[in-house]
């Protein structure tokens, strides 16, 4: 045991509480623009340190991430959606019964979201996990394709093209943030556990793991329906806070953005996802001039859309090429390291 246990607690719940401070703050005198930034910033979290549980952790190459959130914005949109919004937003085909007049608070349909997207890929993670490397991930790409392509065609479930309009601004700070916090916690006790343990020993080999008398194939399926849980609660977050969901929203686009993050931290880190995902979201808001016409003096630009993605593109190129490990490898921070850094003195083991 750590004998410095008890002072690296308290250390966590005083960042804890500064970071909760730093919210109160923002919430109070942060513009409408940062308060946005924020609340990306904390969903990103979120999402790219459960995707990272699969990826990063377990070493299981998925491309599905796209489907969960998918799932989990839909069935927490349509929990929090009034019989009377539903009736106006569903104008092509009624929604169906007793969809159409269920209504629930928002803590509801998030947890809603987190079980519906967890059932699923609990049931997905079946077929899925008795196929390895590149063959899971194209199944996993499939798979997000197709959740996509029914929600394109379910007129009376999803509205379809049109998707739905008018789901109430719930998403504040706290809600982000404080989802943020609980799945950073709650994912890093499961890696420190012996279950998580049994997932890094999958990741680095596979038969190994087994011959010591692992159960790789639902160590596998732990960590897929965990990570289908937060990914659920994510979408159901950024549905209440962009109030607009369609199929296009959902594109392999999204699962592309969220693996340039956890590449980008270093796969396997939890502390470096989070720092990629801070990087990512306020790098992508930052470089929004690319995408607009620039004038050097002597030579006129003109806007390209998407070319902040492309610039992204290339930084993973480069951190493929010559940082292999990303920003953390698979190290995570911790107290002690810090105390060290500082000189503070702790008791060694």
């Amino acid at each position: 045991m750590d004998p410095n246990a008890n002072r690296n607690l308290l250390l966590s719940v005083l960042a804890t509480m500064l970071v909760l401070v730093l919210v109160q703050v923002a919430a109070s005198h942060g513009t409408e623009y940062q308060i946005r930034i924020l609340n990306n910033i904390a969903i990103f979290i979120v999402l790219a340190v459960s995707y990272n549980l699969v990826n990063g952790v377990t070493g299981q190459f998925s491309l599905a991430p796209n489907a969960f959130v998918a799932l989990g914005a839909y069935t927490s949109a349509l929990l929090t959606l009034t019989p009377a919004e539903k009736e106006i937003s569903f104008i092509i085909e009624p929604c169906i019964w007793p969809l159409s007049v269920i209504t629930t608070p928002f803590i509801v349909s998030l947890l809603a979201a987190g079980l519906v997207s967890a059932v699923l890929a609990f049931v997905m993670g079946f077929p899925v996990f008795r196929t390895r490397g590149d063959y899971l991930a194209i199944v996993t790409l499939g798979f997000g394709e197709v959740v996509r392509v029914i929600a394109n065609n379910t007129q009376s479930i999803t509205n379809g093209p049109l998707g739905l309009k008018g789901i109430a601004e719930y998403t504040t700070l706290w809600w982000s943030w404080g989802a943020a916090i609980v799945t950073v916690f709650l994912i890093a006790r499961l890696i420190r556990s012996s279950y998580g343990m049994a997932m890094k020993a999958i990741k680095y080999d596979e038969a190994a793991a087994e011959a010591v008398g692992i159960n790789t194939y639902w160590h596998k399926m732990l960590a897929f329906t965990t990570s289908g849980f937060f990914q659920g609660i994510g979408g159901g977050l950024l549905a209440h806070l962009i109030t607009t969901i369609s199929p296009t929203l959902f594109t392999f686009f999204l699962t592309f953005n969220l693996l340039i993050i956890i590449v980008m931290g270093g796969l396997g880190s939890t502390t470096g996802a989070i720092i990629a995902a801070v990087l990512f979201t306020w790098g992508g808001e930052w470089l929004r001039f690319v995408d607009e016409p620039m004038d050097l003096g002597f030579v006129e630009i003109p806007g390209i859309p998407g070319m902040r993605m492309v610039i992204f593109s290339c930084i993973l190129i480069f951190i493929m090429i010559f940082a292999r490990h990303g920003i953390m490898g698979t190290r995570e921070f911790n107290w002690n390291w810090l105390c060290r850094k500082l000189g503070v003195g702790g008791r060694s083991r």
